[in-house]
């Protein structure tokens, strides 16, 4: 009989659940890091919540765990690479709290709009101040979306119905979508110069960790009120308390925090800040739905093999996985290929599947293609939601099945469209040896392997330009170790793709930009 921890607090219906399916639970909350590797290895599925960290070494540790269920989105507390190189499948519950945290945002919105917690403190303290407390009304105020993803979403179909006029930043949001949320798409600066209040429902990456800087801040409506919901770190909050002390920001509510659990802070004792104790799944409803979604997942996984919501796994059965892992590993590698070298709103990707692929499970290698290539924006998405973040942001996917018709037994081709209207194509096939490899970018032949740090460069066939690359990044002591050229025609582009044993510092990069020849230069991560 499998056997799984609790080490969370879940509700009674998730244990019922496991016990009901035949897998034996035991509930153990509260463990230290010391308690915990003294046991791991006992169990073949964990389930928690956010509490428990599950690092590498108590994953090393765990030699017989199979899968990790977190009861929620956030999975901060898991070594996912460490996961992945253990073999354990790491889960999530992503939709659970969408509603739960949406509303939190709203009611954060109207709290801070009238002054509520001060004048509770104030009433509940003996004064009676009712000219102290002058709030403003919503009704045709602007709210500004950061990110309109599954809550933001929510969000502006809850303040719609407050009879808000909504605008929506988000790098991934089509012009079709936005029109079916009723929102007005913009640019960043745009939304800051317009919101009266402003509302974050993106997660955190390196490019959105302080989208609201300093700078950004300077660039708000004067009066402006801010509403944070989504992660910590999102917001500078030395620069937030600045601009509130000065009087440029209104106010701000937050549920999320930098350094939690936020037991001080620099925000903290200012009544223009209403903070809450990261209360944004924090539901009875919510609760109960993420805790049985887990305990189902979970069972599913150790009883029959079925991958549900898995961060490092695609939704497939047990009995294709040996067959189609490595093109699932390429159809990741070419989106994220492709996703790295995005600079503008994605609109559309085709996906052509020939020869071997297209008689496997489409629908994963699709989804790991789709994973890969919104990571780079989007950290949280996975192989199982990121279709469903796709068809949020309005991004048109197509897919292709033919017989193999070239050289190749079979190949997966990307052709990604962005919103100015440029493509990008990459290609790739999976030799013998059940590696992927490279073969074709921009419609340009070549073969590379993919490597943990590549360099691409896309230049003017024209003498020299090897030489000049080669003693930049010798003066930089950035090892090459593998060189891959290949060009559409004499004289004509010419693409460079360099295998290097570290990142590549971005002073060299630009270093590499600069070269007359050089029309893109671009570190990529794998």
């Amino acid at each position: 009989m499998p056997k799984v921890l609790i080490a969370d607090k879940l509700s009674p219906a998730a244990v019922a659940i496991f016990k009901e399916r035949g897998v034996d639970a035991d509930v153990k909350t509260g463990l230290s890091k010391e308690e915990l590797l003294k046991i791991v290895d006992q169990y073949d599925g964990i389930a928690i919540r956010s509490a428990t960290k599950l690092t590498a070494d108590v994953l090393k540790a765990a030699k017989n765990l199979k899968v990790v269920g977190r009861a929620g989105i956030g999975v901060d507390n898991v070594d996912i690479p460490a996961a992945t190189a253990a073999g354990v499948i790491v889960m999530n519950t992503p939709f659970g709290n969408s509603i739960t945290t949406a509303e939190h945002a709203i009611s954060l919105m109207l709290a801070l709009a009238r002054e509520l917690p001060a004048a509770n403190a104030s009433t509940q303290a003996g004064k009676w101040e009712k000219n102290r407390f002058m709030g403003v009304e919503i009704t045709g105020k602007v709210l500004g979306l950061i990110g309109a993803g599954n809550i933001g979403s929510i969000v502006a179909d809850r303040a719609k119905g407050l009879k808000m006029r909504v605008i929506a930043f988000d790098p991934y949001l089509s012009q079709e979508r936005a029109n079916d949320l009723g929102v007005e798409k913009v640019e960043l600066n745009d939304l800051l110069a317009r919101a009266d209040f402003i509302t974050l429902h993106v997660p955190m990456t390196p490019e959105t960790k302080n989208i609201l800087s300093a700078d950004a801040l300077a660039k708000t409506k004067k009066g402006v009120r801010i509403i944070n919901c989504a992660r910590g770190g999102l917001i500078d909050e030395n620069a937030l308390k600045a601009a509130i002390d000065n009087g440029h920001v209104a106010g701000a509510a937050l549920d999320v925090f930098e350094v939690e659990p936020a037991k001080e802070n620099i925000l903290f004792g200012n009544e223009k800040v209403v903070a809450t104790p990261h209360l944004g799944a924090s539901t009875t409803e919510a609760q109960e739905n993420v805790a049985l979604q887990v305990a189902e997942q979970i069972s599913d996984y150790l009883l029959t093999g079925a991958i549900t919501n898995a961060l490092n796994m695609p939704s497939i059965s047990a009995s294709e996985a040996q067959k189609v892992r490595p093109w699932i590993s390429l159809a990741e590698k070419l989106g994220s290929f492709a996703g790295q070298l995005t600079g503008t709103s994605l609109t559309g990707v085709e996906i052509v599947y020939e020869g071997t692929p297209s008689m496997l499970n489409t629908r994963a290698l699709t989804q790991a293609a789709l994973a890969g290539m919104l990571k780079p924006m989007l950290s949280e998405v996975n192989m199982v939601n990121a279709p469903v973040i796709a068809k949020e942001r309005g991004i048109k996917v197509s897919e292709t099945r033919r017989d193999a018709q070239g050289v190749y037994e079979g190949y997966i081709k990307l052709v990604v469209s962005m919103s100015d209207g440029s493509t990008r194509r990459v290609a790739g096939t999976v030799f013998s040896d059940g590696r992927p490899r490279l073969i074709q970018i921009k419609d340009i032949g070549l073969d590379a392997e993919f490597a943990p740090h590549m360099f691409y460069i896309v230049n003017e066939d024209k003498p020299g330009f090897i030489g000049k690359l080669g003693t930049i990044l010798g003066d930089a002591k950035v090892n090459i170790a593998n060189f891959t050229l290949g060009r559409s025609a004499p004289g004509q582009d010419a693409i460079a793709l360099i295998e290097v044993d570290g990142p590549v510092p971005a002073a060299v990069a630009e270093a590499v930009a600069k070269l007359p020849q050089v029309k893109h230069a671009k570190p990529l991560a794998f």
